[in-house]
Protein backbone atom coordinates (compact mmCIF):
# COMPACT_ATOMS: atom_id res chain seq x y z
CA UNK A 1 0.00 0.00 0.00
CA UNK A 2 1.25 3.42 -0.95
CA UNK A 3 0.89 6.48 1.27
CA UNK A 4 -0.70 9.32 -0.69
CA UNK A 5 -1.36 12.96 0.05
CA UNK A 6 -4.34 14.53 -1.72
CA UNK A 7 -4.50 18.31 -2.01
CA UNK A 8 -7.94 19.63 -2.87
CA UNK A 9 -8.14 22.82 -4.87
CA UNK A 10 -10.26 25.75 -3.66
CA UNK A 11 -11.62 24.05 -0.56
CA UNK A 12 -12.34 26.21 2.50
CA UNK A 13 -10.49 29.14 0.99
CA UNK A 14 -12.03 32.59 1.23
CA UNK A 15 -15.39 31.22 2.33
CA UNK A 16 -15.95 29.26 -0.88
CA UNK A 17 -15.88 25.53 -1.43
CA UNK A 18 -16.83 24.61 2.12
CA UNK A 19 -16.18 20.94 2.86
CA UNK A 20 -15.89 19.67 6.39
CA UNK A 21 -12.80 17.58 6.92
CA UNK A 22 -14.96 14.88 8.54
CA UNK A 23 -16.87 14.67 5.25
CA UNK A 24 -13.61 14.53 3.29
CA UNK A 25 -12.44 11.67 5.50
CA UNK A 26 -15.73 9.83 4.94
CA UNK A 27 -15.49 10.29 1.15
CA UNK A 28 -11.96 8.85 1.24
CA UNK A 29 -13.02 5.87 3.32
CA UNK A 30 -15.95 5.20 0.96
CA UNK A 31 -13.44 5.23 -1.92
CA UNK A 32 -11.63 2.37 -0.15
CA UNK A 33 -8.67 4.34 1.21
CA UNK A 34 -7.21 3.22 4.54
CA UNK A 35 -5.76 5.06 7.54
CA UNK A 36 -7.32 8.33 6.39
CA UNK A 37 -6.22 11.46 8.20
CA UNK A 38 -6.91 15.10 7.34
CA UNK A 39 -4.72 18.09 8.15
CA UNK A 40 -6.13 21.58 8.70
CA UNK A 41 -9.35 22.68 7.06
CA UNK A 42 -7.91 23.49 3.65
CA UNK A 43 -8.34 20.18 1.85
CA UNK A 44 -5.32 18.11 2.84
CA UNK A 45 -5.75 14.38 3.35
CA UNK A 46 -3.28 11.53 3.84
CA UNK A 47 -4.19 7.88 3.32
CA UNK A 48 -3.04 4.46 2.16
CA UNK A 49 -4.17 2.82 -1.06
CA UNK A 50 -3.14 -0.04 -3.30
CA UNK A 51 -4.33 1.92 -6.34
CA UNK A 52 -2.14 3.95 -8.70
CA UNK A 53 -1.96 7.72 -8.30
CA UNK A 54 -4.22 8.15 -11.34
CA UNK A 55 -6.78 5.70 -9.92
CA UNK A 56 -6.66 7.43 -6.53
CA UNK A 57 -7.22 10.83 -8.15
CA UNK A 58 -10.17 9.55 -10.19
CA UNK A 59 -11.77 7.75 -7.24
CA UNK A 60 -11.44 10.77 -4.98
CA UNK A 61 -12.70 13.27 -7.57
CA UNK A 62 -15.66 10.97 -8.36
CA UNK A 63 -16.46 10.57 -4.66
CA UNK A 64 -16.25 14.31 -4.06
CA UNK A 65 -18.53 14.97 -7.02
CA UNK A 66 -21.05 12.45 -5.72
CA UNK A 67 -20.93 14.06 -2.27
CA UNK A 68 -20.92 17.76 -3.24
CA UNK A 69 -22.56 17.75 -6.65
CA UNK A 70 -19.69 19.73 -8.14
CA UNK A 71 -16.25 19.01 -9.55
CA UNK A 72 -13.38 19.47 -7.11
CA UNK A 73 -9.87 19.27 -8.53
CA UNK A 74 -7.41 17.08 -6.67
CA UNK A 75 -3.62 16.96 -6.86
CA UNK A 76 -1.97 13.72 -5.70
CA UNK A 77 1.53 13.15 -4.34
CA UNK A 78 3.10 10.12 -2.69
CA UNK A 79 4.85 10.50 0.66
CA UNK A 80 8.26 10.41 -1.04
CA UNK A 81 7.18 12.97 -3.64
CA UNK A 82 5.98 15.35 -0.90
CA UNK A 83 9.27 14.92 0.91
CA UNK A 84 11.11 15.69 -2.34
CA UNK A 85 9.05 18.89 -2.77
CA UNK A 86 10.11 19.96 0.71
CA UNK A 87 13.77 19.08 0.07
CA UNK A 88 13.77 20.96 -3.25
CA UNK A 89 12.48 24.21 -1.71
CA UNK A 90 14.74 26.82 -3.34
CA UNK A 91 14.09 29.25 -0.48
CA UNK A 92 14.92 27.20 2.65
CA UNK A 93 16.19 30.24 4.55
CA UNK A 94 12.95 32.19 4.00
CA UNK A 95 9.86 32.12 6.22
CA UNK A 96 7.77 29.01 5.56
CA UNK A 97 4.55 30.99 5.74
CA UNK A 98 5.76 33.32 2.95
CA UNK A 99 6.96 30.55 0.65
CA UNK A 100 4.58 28.29 -1.23
CA UNK A 101 4.74 25.34 -3.54
CA UNK A 102 2.03 25.49 -6.18
CA UNK A 103 1.28 21.85 -6.96
CA UNK A 104 0.47 20.91 -10.57
CA UNK A 105 -0.50 17.64 -12.23
CA UNK A 106 2.16 18.05 -14.91
CA UNK A 107 5.56 19.77 -15.07
CA UNK A 108 5.18 23.51 -15.55
CA UNK A 109 5.87 24.75 -19.08
CA UNK A 110 9.45 25.88 -19.64
CA UNK A 111 8.25 29.43 -20.32
CA UNK A 112 5.99 29.58 -17.23
CA UNK A 113 8.06 32.27 -15.53
CA UNK A 114 8.13 34.44 -18.66
CA UNK A 115 4.33 34.67 -18.56
CA UNK A 116 4.14 35.89 -14.94
CA UNK A 117 2.71 39.38 -14.46
CA UNK A 118 2.42 41.90 -11.62
CA UNK A 119 5.61 40.60 -10.01
CA UNK A 120 7.08 42.95 -7.39
CA UNK A 121 8.98 41.41 -4.47
CA UNK A 122 8.01 37.82 -5.28
CA UNK A 123 10.70 35.38 -6.38
CA UNK A 124 9.73 32.29 -8.38
CA UNK A 125 11.40 29.05 -9.38
CA UNK A 126 10.16 26.01 -11.27
CA UNK A 127 10.14 22.58 -9.68
CA UNK A 128 9.41 19.11 -11.03
CA UNK A 129 5.60 19.48 -10.91
CA UNK A 130 5.54 22.59 -8.79
CA UNK A 131 6.14 26.30 -8.96
CA UNK A 132 7.81 27.70 -5.87
CA UNK A 133 7.06 31.30 -4.87
CA UNK A 134 8.57 33.35 -2.09
CA UNK A 135 6.34 36.32 -1.29
CA UNK A 136 8.80 38.86 0.09
CA UNK A 137 6.10 41.21 1.37
CA UNK A 138 3.59 38.44 2.12
CA UNK A 139 0.76 37.03 0.05
CA UNK A 140 -2.03 39.26 1.33
CA UNK A 141 -1.42 42.26 -0.93
CA UNK A 142 0.33 40.46 -3.79
CA UNK A 143 -1.14 40.94 -7.26
CA UNK A 144 1.11 38.24 -8.75
CA UNK A 145 -0.45 36.37 -11.68
CA UNK A 146 0.96 32.99 -12.72
CA UNK A 147 -0.98 31.62 -15.71
CA UNK A 148 0.69 28.19 -15.44
CA UNK A 149 -0.64 27.85 -11.88
CA UNK A 150 -4.34 28.22 -12.73
CA UNK A 151 -5.03 24.50 -12.40
CA UNK A 152 -2.78 24.09 -9.39
CA UNK A 153 -3.18 24.45 -5.66
CA UNK A 154 -0.74 26.14 -3.31
CA UNK A 155 0.45 25.11 0.12
CA UNK A 156 2.91 27.07 2.21
CA UNK A 157 6.13 25.35 3.18
CA UNK A 158 5.04 24.96 6.81
CA UNK A 159 2.09 22.89 5.57
CA UNK A 160 4.28 20.98 3.10
CA UNK A 161 6.69 20.11 5.93
CA UNK A 162 3.85 18.93 8.18
CA UNK A 163 2.25 16.83 5.42
CA UNK A 164 5.62 15.28 4.52
CA UNK A 165 6.26 14.39 8.16
CA UNK A 166 2.76 12.98 8.67
CA UNK A 167 3.00 10.89 5.49
CA UNK A 168 6.42 9.47 6.31
CA UNK A 169 5.28 8.50 9.79
CA UNK A 170 2.27 6.49 8.60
Amino acid sequence: MTVYIALLRAVNVGGTGKLAMTDLKAVCEQAGFAQVRTYIASGNVIFHSGKSAAQVKEALQDGLFDFTGKAIDVIIRTASEMNAVLAANPFPDKAGNRTVAIFLDEPPPENALELVSNQTTEVLQLGVREIYVHYGDGMGDSKLKIPAARAGTARNMNTVAKLAAMALNR
